[in-house]
């Protein structure tokens, strides 16, 4: 198959290949996570960048983290796992709630409103392969 990237043909096990992007190695899965993921190619890309998520958001992070045991509601990868703290990921972006006449990004950081989840999981929900009910449904439950 050819590389999406490069163009660089090469062999795959139809197992190895994914909802993203098959590349031929990892420097050419760097350099295209760098153009795909960003500005518009990135799902969260609305015209711009969406700043500092202001006030109340350290604290219901921490909360956050401290509920789900610093560790992803969907595979488990925690804390020690990854050498650093998981993500921690609104389920309704802070955005929408910027957008809002009557709200402001600090409603937007709610104990019910945020999950904790790996790097992985999260691409995986910013590109909506998992929904906002089975990330409540899991946050409510673990």
């Amino acid at each position: 198959m050819p590389n999406l990237w490069c163009d660089t043909e090469f062999e795959r096990y139809l197992s190895n290949v994914g909802d993203g992007a098959t590349l031929c190695s990892d420097d050419c899965r760097a350099d295209w996570l760098s153009e795909a993921y960003t500005g518009e190619g990135h799902p969260n890309y609305d015209g711009g960048p969406t700043g500092p998520y202001g006030e109340g958001w350290n604290a219901v992070r921490e909360r956050a983290l401290d509920r789900d045991d610093r560790a992803c509601i969907l595979c488990g990868t925690d804390a020690e796992d990854l050498g650093r703290n998981p993500d921690v990921h609104h389920l309704v972006p802070v955005r929408r709630f910027v957008e809002s006449p009557i709200l402001t990004e600090r409603d937007a950081h709610t104990l019910d409103n945020v999950v904790t989840l790996c790097p992985a999981c999260h691409r995986r929900t910013e590109f909506g392969h998992v929904s906002r009910a089975e990330l409540r449904h899991r946050a409510s439950h673990g």
